[in-house]
């Protein structure tokens, strides 16, 4: 069975555990913003996912660990979208992604609802990061980002209320926010070994 087999087999089960929808949900749930991210997932003994840096001069999280991804375009669906995504920010060619799946959406508190799109590419990629978008890129162990015991649920404050968000670190790379719940979600969605 091939790794985008197992992971379609994975996904088709009924979740047990309730999912995350979104950050700050009850600010209301005005018109929202289309966006997907891929969840590249590479296909290796031991696969791993591919994540970015963005870049510390950009309006929005800053610095912040993410899946390649973006804004839903007229004419697109969330596939095409992260597609496009990922070639813009990281050169990762459309013609070796195998798409797996689309994933429960997420909405954000910054106004999007976001469709991760659960893919598999092939190992050692010659990715070359968006000079403008993307200072770095990694691939993090898939088997360490989906333990529970690596996902650890943080508190801070936000406008005067105590908030709550998950965070993984792995290898000097804190990974948090939307992007870490969405990896919540994904282990919670998958029955993985």
């Amino acid at each position: 069975m091939t790794l985008a087999e197992r992971l379609r087999d994975a996904v088709q089960h009924k979740v047990e555990a309730d999912l995350l929808r979104g950050d700050l949900l009850e600010l209301g749930t005005g018109e929202a913003t289309s966006a997907a991210v891929l969840v590249a997932v590479t296909d290796r003994a031991e696969p791993g996912v591919i994540l970015t840096v963005r870049r510390e001069h950009l309006r929005t999280h800053a610095g912040q660990v993410a899946f390649p991804g973006g804004r839903v375009d007229p004419g697109e669906d969330a596939v095409a979208a992260a597609l496009r995504e990922a070639k813009e920010e990281l050169t990762l060619d459309p013609a070796v992604v195998e798409v797996v799946a689309t994933l429960d959406p997420y909405r954000t508190g910054t106004g999007y609802v976001v469709t991760p799109v659960l893919s598999v590419v092939p190992p050692d990629l010659p990715l070359e990061p968006h000079e403008h978008e993307v200072a770095d890129w990694f691939e993090a162990p898939l088997a360490f980002l989906l333990d529970p015991a690596n996902q650890r649920r943080q508190s801070g404050l936000f406008r005067g209320t105590t908030r709550h968000y998950y965070e993984i670190n792995w290898n000097n790379r804190r990974i948090w926010g939307a992007t870490a719940a969405m990896i919540v979600n994904l282990s919670r969605r998958l029955q993985w070994p």
